[in-house]
């Protein structure tokens, strides 16, 4: 990868913020849909936002709801990217690459040197994107997620990604 992680503005009818406390249930209603076998519960989304310390997570809106959500655990000298989810309608726009940017970009200001993640092994999309960004596989979690299906960890090098 070159030296810089790739950029894409968000659609101007979207806004992307910090998620707050009162975004959490509509967030686990998102949750519910998108990920129905591998949902967190409601209550793991109020554990992650009452770590601000190590935890950075955001939510991009429509005019109407929220259609869009990450979130990034950070311990240096490991950022860990916890979810990134975008409703399937809106899909193909560069959301999802505009939150793993911003993600990469506050474990750089947080000291990391590196991040990691897990992607399901039959998500292609996904694997696509956090491939085009530079990270790389470095080990399988076997029947990580239910219904037996693998996890990819996959990590990118902060410093040879040109944000040291």
């Amino acid at each position: 990868m070159n030296n810089e992680l790739p950029h894409r503005a968000l659609p101007p009818a979207l806004t992307i913020r910090a998620m707050t406390n009162d975004d959490v249930p509509q967030v686990h209603t998102l949750e519910n849909q998108l990920f129905p076998t591998d949902a967190w519960p409601l209550d793991m989304f109020y554990a992650e936002l009452a770590q601000p310390e190590t935890r950075h997570y955001l939510v991009v809106e429509d005019e109407h709801s929220i259609i869009a959500y990450a979130g990034l655990m950070c311990i240096p000298p490991l950022g860990d990217i916890q979810t990134i989810a975008v409703v399937p309608g809106y899909e193909g726009q560069g959301i999802g690459t505009v939150l793993l940017n911003r993600l990469i970009t506050e474990a750089g200001a947080r000291n990391a040197d590196g991040v990691l993640l897990e992607v399901r092994a039959d998500n292609p999309r996904a694997h696509g994107l956090y491939t085009y960004f530079g990270f790389e596989q470095i080990d399988i979690r076997r029947r990580y997620y239910r219904g037996g299906i693998d996890a990819i960890i996959m990590k990118l090098d902060l410093n040879e990604a040109g944000n040291d």
